[in-house]
């Protein structure tokens, strides 16, 4: 509903001009600086994931085994902390240029050349630091699954380690790599803050600027449609570029049992290269936030915190329950009744995920605000008092759109579960008298209960991260973390920001190890 509501939006005509004034000025340079913005980040999280993801899957080296689960902690950091925390760091009045003018007698920015951060590449590569774990995961679990025998022939005829594992283990990877890279070509593009705060204008800064600063709804649907077409455009292309492609690999030796044993040189480069990225992608940004949050503690600990936080965990939690509740009501409609209209409910129940929360916000407006002004008019028709923006200008609205963004992410944990319980479980629990209902509550839910509680954690993380539809959709005098940080970040106030900030992570750091654990056990 909300993507049909944001596409007829987007055609009809423009009263106000502003679509036709941005066409005419900035519009192209958005797109240009989107473009180069996804390219950066697809390249340089290809980059930083392709090499560790390699060495922790199948070489043997000192603290591999933690790296293995430590190289996924980005994925707590919000990109926009990562952001503030480089910005303070490298400024003109940061502790590096400091240093660099105090050592070299420098006295003024003339006076030496040094790359500003807060620029089109600077943001690229913040980006890049926060995302990369999602193609370090896929392809760290590719390369685990792969057949060891395949690289042991290539090496047998006559392949250095290098060219066996371009020409075999690369090629063999390549769907997950495509669907890493699309996830983070699809972040990159919805991205709002740490864009924001770097000054590079985007498709998805001007969806925001359009709506709250020119207050025309029209040109950000507009806009929020052009996004939405190169999203089509990319994940076209990438399920193009792999029509033709088929993977069949025998059950041999895994990967791990390679076990490339690293010593001399080699060792030392790996560990110097994944602690180096672990390093400037968490543990940097981690500490620096603890260094000011415990130098500012007092002016940071409020009761507006304490407010702020209980309102982005109740509505984190209600979204992930109510997210869960989607996921279960989908998958098992599709184990009851198998067919195209069930494989179709569940692509459309994941499909919100892929696109910017902007976006979803916008699409989301649209039909409540019009709904929202015809119940008022017919209220009035009617005699009655209105009700004013009773879905548009609640938490409804902001439950919806969060709903419509991160449902995906539980119906696939869930699905992945399900999807290991035999079918042979229900049939012979209906032949023993129990109902399709009574087969669910006591057999399946029992058996997926880990995958119902990791989808709820993996959407509760979500929902307490998420920035740009709460800062498009939230009602008046309600704030989140995000939003809170935000506004100190937008104010330049960082040590004020960097204690609330700390929560998010944390809030985010404690589910995942739980996420973790349970995988582990599982495995």
């Amino acid at each position: 509903m909300p993507i049909i509501a944001l596409v007829f939006s987007a055609f009809e005509m423009d009263q106000s001009g502003s679509f036709q004034h941005l066409l005419e000025t900035v519009l192209l340079t958005y797109s240009l600086n989107t473009l180069l913005l996804i390219i950066g980040v697809v390249f340089f999280s290809f980059v930083f994931a392709l090499p560790v993801a390699w060495f922790v899957a199948c070489c043997d080296f000192p603290t591999r085994k933690i790296l293995q689960w430590a190289l996924m902690l980005p994925l707590a950091l919000p990109p926009y902390i990562v952001a503030i925390v480089y910005t303070d760091l490298l400024d003109y009045s940061g502790p590096i240029q400091q240093f660099l003018r105090k050592l070299m007698g420098w006295q003024h920015y003339s006076d030496y050349f040094f790359p500003d951060i807060r620029s089109l590449f600077g943001a690229i590569l913040i980006l890049s630091l926060a995302l990369y774990p999602y193609l370090y995961l896929l392809l760290r679990g590719a390369f685990l699954g792969q057949s060891g025998e395949l690289f042991q022939a290539a090496r047998s005829l006559g392949l250095s380690p290098i060219r066996a594992f371009i020409k075999v283990s690369l090629p063999l990877s390549r769907s997950a790599t495509a669907v890493g890279l699309s996830l983070i070509a699809m972040e990159s593009l919805g991205d709002f803050a740490t864009v924001n705060y770097f000054a590079v204008n985007t498709l998805t800064t001007g969806v925001y600027d359009t709506w709250l600063e020119l207050g025309s709804l029209n040109t950000a649907a507009k806009i929020s449609s052009l996004m939405l077409l190169i999203l089509v455009i990319l994940i076209t292309l990438e399920n193009y570029s792999r029509r033709q492609l088929k993977v069949y690999q025998g059950k041999g030796a895994t990967q791990t049992e390679l076990g490339f044993v690293l010593l001399g040189w080699k060792k030392y480069a790996v560990l110097f290269y994944a602690w180096g990225l672990l390093f400037f992608a968490f543990l940097l940004p981690i500490l620096t936030l603890l260094y000011y949050a415990y130098h500012y503690f007092e002016q940071s600990l409020n009761q507006s915190l304490w407010l702020f936080s209980l309102n982005s965990v109740w509505l984190a939690v209600i979204v992930a329950f109510l997210g869960v509740i989607i996921a279960l009501i989908v998958n098992f409609y599709h184990r009851l009744s198998p067919g195209i209209f069930a494989k179709m409910t569940i692509r459309l129940s994941s499909l919100g995920y892929a696109i910017p929360g902007t976006v979803v916000a916008i699409a989301v407006l649209i039909p409540f605000t019009s709904l929202d002004i015809g119940l008022n008019r017919w209220l009035v028709e009617h005699s009655f008092s209105r009700v004013g923006l009773l879905f548009s200008g609640s938490l409804f609205i902001l439950v919806m759109a969060y709903l419509v963004r991160f449902s995906a992410i539980a119906v696939g944990s869930i699905d992945s579960s399900l999807n290991q319980v035999s079918p042979s479980l229900d049939h012979a629990a209906r032949s023993l008298g129990l109902s399709p209902a009574k087969t669910i509550r006591r057999v399946n839910l029992p058996l997926i209960r880990k995958g119902m509680l990791t989808a709820f954690i993996l959407v509760f993380i979500e929902a307490m991260k998420e920035l740009p539809t709460a800062l498009l959709l939230r009602p008046f005098n309600f704030e989140t973390l995000a939003t809170y940080v935000y506004q100190f970040v937008s104010d330049e106030m960082i040590e004020l920001a960097a204690l609330p900030a700390l929560i998010i992570v944390l809030m985010g750091l404690l589910p995942f190890i739980i996420v973790n654990r349970l995988m582990e056990k599982e495995r």
